[in-house]
């Protein structure tokens, strides 16, 4: 494995991404920067972590990794893959779909993306509470 770290082009949270089938180009849906909740703890049903690297240098270990800013980054999930990047200027897409990410209460979190244990960046996603609007009833009146 090389010791010179690739580049990180971009890093992106979203709800979606979409491979097109015969350019492989990456659509992004929806991208999401700040997620408002009611109720903490907060399962988040599906959310995306999209980043895109070059200039790495033959097989390296990527780590994705979801910290709690406010709990002295405690890790709420983290993947590690291995990959080949075939000269320094392919540029390598990640799209890592993580399903069931609890967040335990409202506040800052980060993803944080690794190349062999050297951070090249991350990318802030916020919680916040937030009331439930009250509810009109039939005759157009708030109901409590």
């Amino acid at each position: 494995m090389s010791e010179v770290p690739p580049v990180m082009l971009s890093a992106i949270t979203c709800d979606r991404v979409i491979f097109d089938r015969i350019s492989g180009m990456p659509s992004i849906i929806n991208i999401v920067q700040i997620v408002n909740s009611v109720n903490f703890p907060l399962r988040h049903s599906e959310l995306v972590f999209f980043c895109e690297l070059t200039n790495g240098h033959g097989q390296t270990e990527i780590e994705i990794v979801l910290v709690d800013l406010e709990e002295d980054d405690k890790i709420l999930f983290n993947q590690k893959k291995t990959v080949e990047f075939r000269d320094v200027r392919h540029i390598l897409t990640l799209a890592l779909k993580m399903q069931g990410v609890v967040f335990p209460e409202p506040g800052e979190y980060r993803f944080q993306i690794y190349a062999n244990g050297t951070m090249l960046g991350e990318r802030r996603i916020v919680c916040r509470k937030v009331e439930k609007p009250p509810q009109k009833d039939a005759d157009g009146g708030v109901s409590f």
